[in-house]
């Protein structure tokens, strides 16, 4: 069984890739249990952030590590939050504020699209010269006001118009396989298994 480190502190996420990753020859390890911080996330694109967290953890653990970096694009916004969706509201995070700043920001908007994107990038170590990197995207719509109690981040607003539900309320095995990092995951474990 191989040894991963999962580059994140984000609870939603690390249950996400345990559930995602389960199938798998994998030991998955978030980084907190190895006493990793946070790294910096200072770029303008989610490949570039997912890029300089896992090779923070691997070069802090001598593991091969697993980053992402997703968010939500909201078309009305030119794409915004986008990188920032995490810190929309300024620090400290939180969904609720992200989500009430959403909100206010489409306020007098009738375009309500969005989707919610992911990158995924894999190095074997730090200094990996061919990271594995893998996307996702997942399409709906912004509602007016939240539904449903589970997810995380934007999950209570954000709309999927084939299932008639928000992504808060998808079972979660539902949401695994369509969401934006179920099908980057997909696509990664396809390339690892090519590997």
């Amino acid at each position: 069984m191989q040894k991963i480190v999962i580059a994140s502190n984000n609870a939603g996420k690390l249950r996400e890739f345990a559930a995602l990753l389960a199938p798998l020859d994998f030991d998955v390890i978030p980084q907190s249990a190895l006493q990793v911080p946070e790294a910096e996330e200072p770029h303008c694109t989610f490949v570039e952030n997912a890029l300089a967290k896992a090779r923070h953890a691997a070069r802090l653990t001598g593991l091969p590590a697993l980053a992402d970096d997703s968010g939500i694009c909201v078309n009305a916004l030119g794409g915004a939050p986008g990188v920032y969706s995490a810190r929309f509201a300024g620090e400290p995070k939180s969904d609720e504020r992200n989500n009430v700043k959403l909100l206010d920001e489409l306020a007098h908007q009738s375009d309500r699209r969005a989707h919610y994107y992911c990158v995924l990038v894999f190095v074997h170590h730090a200094d990996d010269p061919q990271p594995i990197i893998a996307e996702g995207e997942w399409h709906g719509e912004i509602l007016a006001s939240p539904q449903g109690a589970g997810g995380f981040g934007y999950d209570p607003l954000f709309w999927v118009p084939e299932h008639r539900q928000t992504v808060a309320q998808l079972e979660a095995g539902l949401k695994n396989q369509l969401s934006h990092r179920g099908k980057a995951l997909a696509a990664l474990v396809a390339r690892l298994q090519r590997a």
